[in-house]
């Protein structure tokens, strides 16, 4: 099960982003099961929808997420994600945010799949979309 974080979901609908071919691809990958946070439909639609004022763009990706992630992988993040966020965020110099989906991913056996090379792929906290779609 790959968790998918905000990072990549918006690069998937982002023709000008660095990883946007294997976000792409790997959202519409059917030989792979995704997740997500239910804290990622709000990133995405800050991001795409005030951020980047392409709120039609923000509504086709949290469509998108949805589609991908039925009920069951759509994690909510509840108490003890966000105590073990917390922890991870104070330990690896993290946003909340961030720690979040590592949590989420620690606590659920998932890999988390980001473009945040910076604060979670350069930490082995994550791994690229390239690296998920060529292991």
């Amino acid at each position: 099960m790959l968790l998918i974080d905000a990072s990549v979901w918006v690069s998937s609908g982002a023709p000008s982003e660095r990883f946007h071919a294997d976000s792409a691809r790997l959202v519409r990958e059917r030989n792979v099961e995704l997740a997500a946070l239910d804290l990622t439909l709000y990133e995405v639609a800050n991001t795409v929808g005030v951020k980047f004022s392409q709120p039609e763009q923000a509504r086709r990706l949290i469509t998108t997420v949805i589609a991908c992630c039925p009920s069951e992988r759509l994690a909510a993040v509840d108490a003890s994600t966000l105590e073990l966020a917390l922890a991870l965020a104070t330990e690896h110099g993290l946003s909340a945010y961030d720690a979040a989906y590592v949590a989420a991913a620690r606590r659920h056996g998932w890999q988390l799949v980001s473009i945040d090379v910076r604060d979670l792929v350069s930490k082995g906290l994550a791994i690229t979309p390239d690296a998920a779609l060529y292991p």
